[in-house]
């Protein structure tokens, strides 16, 4: 059989494929930052050049400002479905360099089973597995059991501005029956999941100005309004002491756990002591008659996510400051929209802005949220197959508490769902110092993308 042949050549080429990621891992591709603009095209030649030596036609999209998408397809499988396999090669910056226990971060290591750089999960790792599994089959077999997309590109790490352009205007180049991703995490060592549901993001910078300068708070207190008091204000009033956001409207359009979905997630072996434990705080808290999983991936939520203004120097200063800044972040759940919940805040702010005070409010990002029909879904089907083929069980489905714009992308433009398949676990501190990825996670991850192929292929 074809896919024992497969199975074959991912055994033998164990030691290969490490190397190869190893290699693209060394490439600094921080997307964010200017001074690795040259590396970060590099990474992206690795990953053309990658996919020319395994037989995919692949080219660098370009664009006059950013990084290139990297493009490649493979259309010989007649009447079967299309799969679109996307995935980043940019990466996050790797500072603070301090907590990271080797002194590149860029420079793999190998610990305990796992590997040890920055990108190793986040997304080089998980994305590369895909790639390996196509090698597998145009090296064994010659052609793929279905037809191919492949769409990886270099600044998902910056918002993915250009791709958005890219995607709307290249909807019929990318038409597909599926699309696929690595780049979220399993349930637990041992747990493959299937991620059907995603929280969408509404993102804002809050701008409260004051007096025309600093003022001297012993002078001046109590004469004029203070904006961090004003901001403190405005930023308490949005949630209430139970957990639930204060924001009128902000619920009507929130779609509800469904019972099933709340007897799966009970069912789960997870520990609310234990993530407490884990955490190191004297008690967990959310919103009232919610579960902490519950909370994390299916109910929405409002954080503050920095807040600045006035002295924070060594020893005191007495000053009152002329203006108050601040980032906050509502994580939305199907069926809210991003824009309306702009809409609704704004409103907010104008009701309970305290007097003296002026502000500005900026939308700084927005996405929607995710729910995939995991019932009568043949892609599903498929991919419950090919991870239990991957991993040796099946997997559990599960909801995830972040964001991935492009998969709302893809449905927006492409009308598909995207299949989440993440390889990694909840502890691999992507974005975070030593970030790492378990070696036998990569190459189950490889199987079970291998073996993906070979289902929706029927």
């Amino acid at each position: 059989m074809a896919i024992d042949r497969i199975d074959a050549y991912l055994e033998q080429h164990r030691a290969d494929f490490e190397e190869q990621l190893k290699a693209l891992i060394r490439i600094p591709s921080v997307s964010a930052q200017p001074d690795h603009d040259a590396d970060t095209r590099r990474a992206a030649e690795f990953v053309r050049d990658d996919l020319r030596a395994m037989g995919v036609p692949a080219d660098l999209v370009e664009f006059p400002k950013g990084h290139p998408v990297v493009y490649g397809e493979r259309l010989d499988a007649p009447g079967k479905p299309t799969l679109l396999i996307y995935g980043h090669y940019d990466v996050q910056p790797p500072e603070p360099l301090g907590p990271w226990l080797q002194p590149d971060p860029f420079e793999p290591v190998v610990r305990d089973g796992n590997l040890y750089a920055r990108g190793a999960t986040d997304d080089k790792g998980q994305m590369f597995t895909h790639l390996k599994a196509a090698e597998a089959w145009l090296k064994t077999a010659g052609k793929f059991p279905v037809n191919v997309k492949f769409l990886i590109e270099g600044e998902e790490e910056v918002g993915g501005a250009n791709l958005e352009k890219y995607v709307a205007e290249s909807a019929a180049k990318l038409a597909c029956d599926y699309a696929v991703i690595s780049d979220t995490s399993q349930f637990a060592p041992g747990m493959p999941a299937i991620t059907y549901g995603l929280k969408g993001l509404a993102y804002f910078e809050l701008r409260v100005q004051g007096a025309n300068r600093d003022l001297h708070s012993g002078t001046f207190g109590g004469a004029v309004q203070n904006p961090i008091n004003a901001l403190c204000v405005l930023l308490a009033s949005m949630k209430d002491p139970h957990g639930r956001i204060a924001v009128r409207g902000f619920y009507d359009s929130v779609k509800p756990l469904e019972d099933w979905e709340r007897a799966e997630f009970a069912k789960l072996p997870f520990s609310e002591a234990e993530f407490q434990h884990d955490l190191q705080v004297r008690e967990l808290f959310g919103e009232t008659g919610y579960t902490t999983l519950e909370r994390k991936w299916a109910r929405p939520t409002f954080d503050i996510n920095g807040i600045w203004g006035g002295y924070s120097g060594p020893g005191p200063k007495t000053v009152l400051p002329c203006k108050a800044t601040a980032k906050f972040s509502f994580r939305l759940v199907p069926d809210q929209d991003n824009k309306a919940v702009a809409t609704l805040v704004r409103r907010h702010i104008e009701d309970h802005c305290p007097p003296g005070v002026t502000w500005e409010l900026e939308e700084m990002h927005g996405a929607p949220a995710v729910l995939v029909e995991v019932t009568g879904s043949q892609g599903v089907d498929a991919a419950v197959k090919a991870v239990e083929a991957g991993f040796g069980r099946r997997p559990v489905f599960i909801r995830e508490g972040g964001s991935i714009p492009v998969v709302g992308l893809f449905k927006k433009h492409l009308n598909v769902d995207t299949l989440l398949l993440g390889w990694g676990q909840n502890d691999d501190n992507l974005h975070g110092p030593n970030e790492k990825f378990s070696l036998a996670d990569f190459h189950r991850g490889i199987k079970a993308a291998a073996h993906l192929l070979h289902e929706l292929g029927g």
